[in-house]
């Protein structure tokens, strides 16, 4: 279940900057239907209902296990969607999203695979073993023996979507069904129907699958009032351009994902103050990030949206950490040093430190509810 997508290649990052700056004035057209980028309407996804997934309990433990809910998933592009199951224990749950970028308009969705991620491959999560935090056969693991779902991400809406929408005019037109709630909702059916009663709950992503991760955390402690939801956002801070929101959320119809349960959608205009809601209505659930404090991709992000460079991306990831932390008293960053995009995907998963704390040992406190506060990098040299 290794996530290889969460960074674009340099390459790609180079072109994507260039074009922006060209095609930011351009305006986007949306509806509901339309013609994909190959000028025909983009497939249903395939296969049957949520109710016609194995159980869990058929499950080979320990072995990566693919599930197609068919219905009205969907990929962007009309591609398959499936989900992961590692079963362990049932009573400790792990429920991950993928990272792989995003796309907004009718300059970033119509770069196909450069920009976020449009299909899930299968073949990638069970063709090599694992590595990072995926192998919890390592020593240090915080979370071994756990049950890990793992939900996939191909909507280029960060898992908060439920729309089509077209981009553009005439034959440049590119349809994207921006269903990334429609999936993550498919995929927590089966959760809740197979694993009725868990005692924790690590809900989590990188990148993209950050955001998804604490956009979900509540609906997830919602559905499990007696279960303990501890949430960890790798490399996901949210900063980004004033305007984001306002040119986004319409695009993926974000408003119908959004857990109204914590509060008014339209107070919703920063990650910030996202987490500030959620841990109001859950103010004793541990929510948390990790970033490293010149973040390359998420700088890259930031400086694509016209809002600066790295130190400017770093004062304000700074500012938000301390705005979410004065407000959510058991909100913890973990701070590293360097450039690094997301950590669990990677080996030093197991070493990484901050403020002389081994990451693992701080989410080991956090899942075994020992008190975790926020730690930040001694020698912050990029």
């Amino acid at each position: 279940m290794l996530n290889r997508s969460a960074c674009l290649s340099r390459p790609l990052r180079a072109v994507f900057a260039s074009s922006v700056a060209i095609v930011a004035l351009a305006a986007c057209s949306g509806s509901d239907a339309g013609k994909g980028s190959s000028g025909e309407p983009p497939e249903e996804g395939a296969g049957g209902s949520p109710a016609e997934l194995p159980h869990f309990d058929a499950l080979p433990v320990g072995t990566t296990s693919v599930l197609r809910p068919g219905g009205e998933t969907t990929c962007s592009r009309g591609g398959e969607f499936a989900f992961i199951v590692r079963p362990g224990d049932p009573t400790k749950v792990i429920v991950e999203f993928e990272g792989g970028g995003a796309c907004w308009n009718e300059q970033t969705c119509s770069f196909a695979g450069a920009i976020f991620k449009e299909t899930v491959d299968t073949e990638r999560y069970t063709a090599s073993p694992p590595g990072g935090w995926y192998d919890q056969s390592r020593e240090g693991h915080p979370m071994k023996g756990w049950t890990h779902v793992y939900i996939p991400y191909c909507t280029g809406d960060i898992h908060w979507g439920d729309n089509v929408q077209t981009y553009g005019q005439g034959e440049k037109a590119v349809t994207i069904r921006h269903k990334g709630a429609v999936n993550v909702r498919a995929a927590l059916d089966w959760v809740y129907r197979e694993l009725r009663a868990p005692e924790k709950i690590f809900v989590t992503g990188c990148s993209a699958g950050g955001y998804g991760s604490i956009w979900w955390a509540p609906e997830l402690q919602r559905h499990y009032g007696a279960s303990r939801v501890y949430h960890f956002s790798d490399s996901a801070a949210g900063v980004i351009t004033s305007d984001f929101f306002e040119k986004s959320f319409p695009s993926w119809n974000a408003q119908a994902s959004f857990p109204s349960f914590v509060g008014d959608f339209r107070e919703a205009t920063s990650l910030s103050a996202l987490y500030r809601m959620i841990a109001a209505h859950y103010p004793e659930n541990v929510y948390s990030q990790f970033n490293t404090l010149h973040d390359d991709n998420q700088t890259f992000y930031f400086t694509a949206m016209g809002g600066g460079g790295t130190d400017a991306w770093t004062a304000q990831m700074l500012a938000s950490v301390a705005s979410i932390e004065a407000a959510a008293p058991k909100f913890g960053a973990f701070i590293a040093g360097g450039e690094q995009h997301c950590i669990l995907p990677y080996e030093n998963f197991y070493t990484a430190e901050a403020g002389g704390t081994k990451l693992t040992t701080w989410l080991a406190d956090m899942v075994n509810d020992r008190p975790v506060e926020s730690v930040f990098c001694e020698d912050c040299s990029p």
